[in-house]
């Protein structure tokens, strides 16, 4: 079945991961009121011998039955959660077809852990690929709990994409009803920033208050907007991936941006989230530029 245009983008693969990845992309298309597409991606046998065109043709069925089962699975946990639900069962590579549709999707979440078209997903096929190229926010549904409490926390650098994120960070705190904690990591400030400041920013004090103004500078308008978010502020001489995680122990989401400067410079390549991907307590959504590579 076709994709809705601006659906919430589900992969599926019948592990209790993708299940609980299912009810949570339920749960936030039923709070934007959004359609929820569910796909599940079986990858065709590959064979270069004729006497196992047979064998072949007999597992791809099998491959397409299991495939129609992770989709009947999740469908039947998430019956009553979400508005409008689709589904669509597909032959192909999983990072491949999920970044196709990611193309039409409000966001693409996945799960933590997969079997199937989706194994190996913190090995860096799917959610790697996603979180660094997909057109839309990716989640990653990490965790076991219900995550319907807590705050979200929202990582900030400065940088525009950094505004994507906050942006994101306050729409989903004002539909949850949460409190959204801002954080803003500065130890790992490139040299450039150093040097553009002048020696003078090395002391601690300078630092910690240049740090100060600027994450209430770009929380300043957002609030404005969303005056029904409470909001806390984080400012702290850290790793990006350490204080993201810390601030996670009791968070029910954390967002954060694929690119950006600072704190979080060098996400998309590995360091910040790919400890989130791997490591958070709790679901993760990552959102890139606007470009679409």
């Amino acid at each position: 079945m076709t994709m809705p245009e601006r659906a919430i983008l589900v992969g599926v693969d019948g592990s209790s991961s993708s299940v609980r990845a299912a009810r949570w992309a339920a749960a936030e298309a039923a709070r934007r009121k959004l359609p929820l597409h569910i796909v599940a991606v079986f990858t065709w046998p590959v064979t270069g011998y004729p006497e196992a065109l047979v064998a072949s043709h007999q597992l791809h069925e099998a491959l397409r039955t299991n495939a129609h089962d992770w989709v009947r699975q999740a469908r039947d946990a998430v019956l009553d959660d979400a508005p409008a639900i689709t589904d669509e069962v597909v032959p192909g590579y999983a990072p491949t077809v999920l970044l196709a549709r990611a193309k039409r999707a409000s966001m693409v979440v996945v799960g933590s852990r997969g079997l199937g078209g989706f194994s190996g997903l913190l090995l860096g096929s799917t959610a790697v690929a996603l979180a660094a190229h997909a057109a839309c926010p990716v989640a990653v549904v990490r965790g076991e709990g219900e995550f319907d409490s807590g705050p979200v926390v929202v990582g900030v650098d400065g940088s525009p994409l950094s505004e994507r994120a906050i942006a994101f960070a306050f729409e989903e705190a004002s539909a949850r009803g949460a409190e959204l904690r801002a954080v803003l990591a500065w130890s790992d400030w490139p040299i450039e920033v150093m040097l553009e400041k002048g020696y003078g920013s090395l002391y601690l004090d300078t630092y910690v208050d240049e740090a100060e103004e600027l994450l209430a500078q770009r929380l300043a308008g957002w609030s404005e907007k969303y005056p029904d978010v409470v909001v806390t502020r984080e400012v702290a001489r850290s790793g990006a991936a350490r204080l993201l995680l810390k601030q996670a122990q009791d968070a029910q989401l954390v967002v954060v941006g694929s690119r950006g400067r600072g704190g979080f410079a060098g996400l998309t390549m590995g360091s910040t989230s790919q400890a989130l991907i791997h490591h958070a307590p709790c679901p993760v959504v990552v959102l890139r530029g606007q470009d679409t590579d």
